[in-house]
């Protein structure tokens, strides 16, 4: 044995039950649960089944866990299918008319899909996807970690006591679905932060106080490991492009810059080796591991990466009504009109092949380090969950393929990050640069021209949730226990980096302001029913049935506590 390889998967999707269906909204949840999730648990179900331990180490954050369980969820799921197996039903009558055979036959392929998906949810997983993944996990064949309870992200958060809170909730949250404490966390958009003198980069709301490192709030919380991009393994500038483009962020790196001193216990890194990482010099301290940089591009490259073969299924072009879809990538350059019909027949040749390839390269980058040092290092590919299945429909079969050909191979052994670190324990402490595996590799994505209006909010609530957490810690009142926790609730799913995202990208703009005017309108409603009862004594029947839709919109979390936001010792 040469050396260790996991697959890092990260399962997220933003809090969407009540908030829209389509095209934004729970089609969502449905399309990642129907391509991705009950594919991959199906795949990883079917290697245990042939004596194959899959090793993956799964994320799954804590409000895609709240989403999953939902019972409003698992109603909506079985409809969703029922709907595209009669879609594809009808576009088979469709195609049979014009005389298109082939089509027909692809038509008849989604109705087999959909029908074979219904019956796992269903019959196979009783509508309970969660069991499924903590049962590969108690039999150890997966390692589940955990995520912020809402995917905060944590260097652009406002407060200390806002990163612990997200923390705290989702170390919790996990334990209530998966029966046992997490061993490590997905840092969201792998972004980290050390501890330095941190002013705050919105000119509108200032703030400047001495930050904690990320790795301490993981040890407060006795999470171990985290994953980073590479370039902050290596300790270089992980800025980008885009700091120059606005002023902001000039400011943050400004400020990281001044204050970082890298360890000075090496002089050279290796992406093959996990590390302890320590920026405030005590023994808070947590384990990172780094992502393989190039065997990961063979995935997520638009030029050359598998998904992008001609024979794949295409992801944008779809067949309405049904949105079901028809067509292959057929080449790099080919536009919607160019498409060409999707043969399923034909992709067995290419996910083989390109197993084999990626198989190849996870053992000629181990062997080759192992040369070279005598050392068994660790390869770490992450991704994000849902590429695998939903945009890359035969993903979830590739990963399986993987798995069955890196089982054969003697020189590599397959591991979750947990059972990596039980064995293999850092020998280096390093100190880590500020950054993230986003565009640019800082925080571009999240604060921006378009999206620093977002911080100014989020900030004013997160001081807002503190100060009255502090002022009312030791209350009883069930009222005001009940009005403070509700706001919690709020202030998380305000906190979700999914929304700068998605104004950045361009690719739900509207939903995604709609979604941070809405949390954090009914902040500021809370504020003033908790006025109103403080003033008054009791509620208004208005006040009372507004706690009630708020609590039923967004049911999630039940043990928070807002005292969760109370300062945090200096």
């Amino acid at each position: 044995m040469k050396g260790y390889f996991t697959f890092v998967l990260h399962s997220h999707l933003p809090y969407v039950i009540n908030h829209g269906e389509w095209p934004h909204g729970m089609d969502w949840l449905y399309e990642a649960a129907a391509e991705t999730y009950i594919p991959l648990l199906k795949e990883f179900d079917i290697l245990a089944a042939d004596g194959i331990s899959p090793k993956v180490t799964l994320g799954i954050t804590p409000i895609l866990a709240e989403q999953l369980a939902a019972d409003k969820f698992k109603a909506g799921l079985i409809h969703y299918l029922d709907q595209k197996i009669t879609a594809a039903g009808e576009n088979r009558l469709e195609f049979a008319k014009l005389g298109n055979k082939h089509l027909e036959r692809v038509a008849q392929f989604w109705v087999d899909f959909f029908t074979d998906i219904k019956h796992q949810f269903n019959d196979v997983y009783q509508q309970n996807l969660l069991a499924g993944f903590r049962k590969l996990q108690d039999e150890g064949q997966i390692e589940i970690i955990t995520c912020a309870a809402t995917h905060g992200y944590f260097p652009l958060l406002g407060s200390d006591e806002a990163i612990d809170a997200q923390v705290r909730v989702g170390k919790e949250t996990y334990q209530r679905h998966f029966g046992r404490a997490p061993r490590g966390m997905w840092l969201p958009e792998c972004a980290y932060r050390p501890s330095y003198e941190w002013s705050s980069p919105i000119p509108e709301y200032p703030k400047k106080f001495q930050r904690k490192g990320i790795e301490e709030f993981l040890y407060k919380y006795d999470i171990q490991y985290f994953i980073v991009d590479k370039h902050l393994i290596m300790g270089g500038e992980g800025k980008g492009v885009y700091i120059d483009r606005f002023a902001s962020l000039k400011q943050l790196w400004r400020q990281f810059e001044k204050n970082w001193k890298p360890s000075q216990e090496i002089t050279e890194r290796s992406i093959y080796e996990n590390y302890l990482v320590s920026s405030s010099g005590t023994s808070r301290a947590a384990v990172v591991y780094g992502r393989h940089e190039e065997s990961s591009l063979q995935v997520w490259s638009g030029e050359y990466g598998y998904p992008g073969d001609g024979r794949y299924l295409d992801f944008h072009k779809k067949h309405y009504p049904g949105g079901h879809r028809f067509w292959k990538v057929t080449s790099a350059k080919a536009d919607l009109a160019d498409k060409q019909e999707y043969y399923p027949e034909d992709v067995e040749e290419a996910l083989e092949n390109q197993a084999s390839h990626f198989a190849g390269l996870i053992h000629d980058y181990l062997q080759k380090y192992y040369a070279e040092t005598g050392k068994s290092g660790i390869l770490t590919a992450p991704f994000d969950t849902e590429l695998f299945g939903h945009w890359w429909f035969e993903g979830t079969r590739w990963v399986g393929k993987v798995l069955r050909k890196l089982n054969d191979n003697a020189t590599v052994r397959k591991v979750t990050l947990g059972e990596h670190l039980r064995d293999n324990p850092p020998k280096v402490s390093v100190s880590l640069p500020e950054g993230s595996w986003g565009q640019g590799g800082f925080h571009y994505i999240w604060l921006n021209e378009w999206t620093q209006w977002t911080w100014k909010h989020i900030y004013a609530a997160e001081d807002q949730m503190t100060t009255l957490a502090d002022k009312y810690k030791d209350s009883r009142d069930d009222i005001l226990e009940k009005i403070l926790n509700i706001m919690a609730r709020q202030l998380l799913l305000l906190e979700s980096s999914d929304w700068q995202f998605l104004i950045s990208t361009w690719s739900a703009r509207d939903y995604a302001e709609e979604r941070i005017t809405a949390h954090d309108e009914r902040i500021k409603n809370l504020q003033r029913i908790l006025e109103e009862y403080l003033a008054n004594g009791n509620l208004s029947n208005g006040a009372r049935e507004y706690l009630e839709r708020i609590q039923k919109d967004d049911d999630i979390f039940p043990d928070i506590d807002f005292r969760y936001w109370c300062s945090l010792e200096k």
